[in-house]
């Protein structure tokens, strides 16, 4: 999908709601995760799959409307913030489906006034075709699974849109929606800095107010993953050339004003997404949805929620048993410790260091010291946060403080 946090995304949107370490003063959100796509991409390693017949809208809509029922009754009332459909692709969902679970949510929680309501979509013209009725239930956000501007690109990534199809829908998506964000995929099979550059100064003509460009990431399980150990999935960069690359988005999204506030994602002033803040922040999330990821603080305690994966066990566990969630995991200062700097390290403002601290930080000091040493980590104005030079090492750098 797109904006979420972190890997090359197949949708358009953000992921299946994982993230940690946090209370409830850093925001609350509703994740709902739809499973369900038209092909799977080569790259995904999501909870995504491909149905196998019609989906029945009614009984999906009565299950995730008992799900988000039953996590209001642990939550007590909140007010929501945000609110995102990832996947899958949730452009897929009847908009009647997404009305539903949000006039639920609103029932459960109260709605912030100015609340964010994202939707993942794919750039076809069927699930463009839709958005008039996405809005009118309440959509004000989409981001677009655009991935890549050429044709030879979109067909290598599996994608069933073609570079028209996605600029249309994007003209589309400006038309109905406050606020739109689309995503990329760079360090692509054969893509030169040259060729990036061309494509990332059109990107950004065509851009409303965010840009999520992940760097394809070849992950285990997956089709991508199967060609390379078969030696099948030739010309992807090696780290001179996707330092190359990095270096090419930095300049031409700075100089467009679409500040790196996370380290793929970038906005204009304001426009950051909301919903992926509260990730990134360790906010609490509550999660809805075959696999879909939640944290929740409930008297003073953090606990990690996971619903089941499988999408027709997961829909049979709530209408049989009215719950689809395993067992829940409660996170002590350790863990915490760790998703706070996974998490926050990830966004250029960095993490509270007086948080840290209250987590057992001191336990980190040595390796944090070493850090800022070599200039990779700075801590300055009551925060800890990655250097210019530490971000496009951000995992090395998450290693060091970590001991992983």
């Amino acid at each position: 999908m797109a904006d979420g946090t972190g890997g090359a995304k197949g949708g358009g949107g953000d992921q299946d709601g994982r993230a940690g370490g946090g209370d409830r003063d850093h925001g609350f959100g509703l994740y709902v995760h739809w499973p369900f796509c038209l092909s799977k991409c080569p790259y995904c390693d999501f909870n995504s799959h491909v149905a196998s017949g019609p989906v029945d809208a009614e009984r999906w809509a009565k299950a995730l409307e008992s799900e988000i029922f039953r996590l209001g009754r642990d939550t007590g009332q909140r007010v929501l913030g945000s609110v995102f459909f990832g996947g899958g692709t949730p452009s897929l969902m009847a908009p009647e489906v997404v009305d539903r679970v949000l006039r639920a949510a609103e029932r459960v929680w109260s709605f912030a006034g100015d609340i964010e309501v994202t939707l993942e979509a794919n750039p076809t013209s069927v699930e463009a075709g839709r958005f008039a009725a996405y809005a009118a239930a309440g959509v004000n956000r989409v981001s677009l699974g655009v991935q890549a501007l050429r044709d030879a690109d979109l067909r290598q990534l599996g994608r069933l849109h073609d570079a028209r199809q996605a600029r249309a829908a994007l003209d589309v998506a400006r038309e109905r929606f406050d606020r739109v964000s689309f995503d990329l995929i760079l360090a692509r099979q054969g893509q030169t800095p040259a060729a990036w550059r061309e494509e990332l100064g059109e990107a950004l003509t065509l851009a409303a107010d965010h840009l999520s460009l992940y760097q394809l990431t070849i992950e285990e399980g997956t089709v991508f993953a199967a060609r390379r150990a078969a030696g099948h999935l030739r010309g992807l960069p090696d780290e001179d050339r996707a330092a190359e690359l990095w270096s090419v988005t930095q300049e031409l999204t700075e100089a467009a004003g679409y500040a790196a506030y996370e380290v793929s994602n970038h906005a204009l002033p304001g426009a950051e997404s909301r919903h992926n803040l509260v990730y990134w922040r360790c906010g609490d999330y509550a999660a809805v949805g075959p696999g879909g990821h939640g944290r929740l603080t409930l008297e003073g305690r953090r606990w990690a929620t996971e619903a089941i994966r499988a999408p027709g066990a997961w829909l049979e566990a709530v209408e049989r048993d009215g719950c689809a969630e395993g067992p829940r995991e409660e996170l002590g200062p350790e863990e915490q410790r760790a998703e706070l700097l996974l998490m926050g390290l990830r966004l250029r403002e960095g993490v509270s260091l007086a948080r840290l601290g209250a987590l057992g930080g001191a336990a980190l000091e040595d390796r944090i010291a070493e850090l800022e040493s070599l200039g990779m980590i700075r801590r300055g104005q009551g925060r800890l946060s990655v250097t210019d030079a530490g971000r496009p090492l951000l995992d090395a750098v998450l290693r060091g403080i970590l001991g992983a």
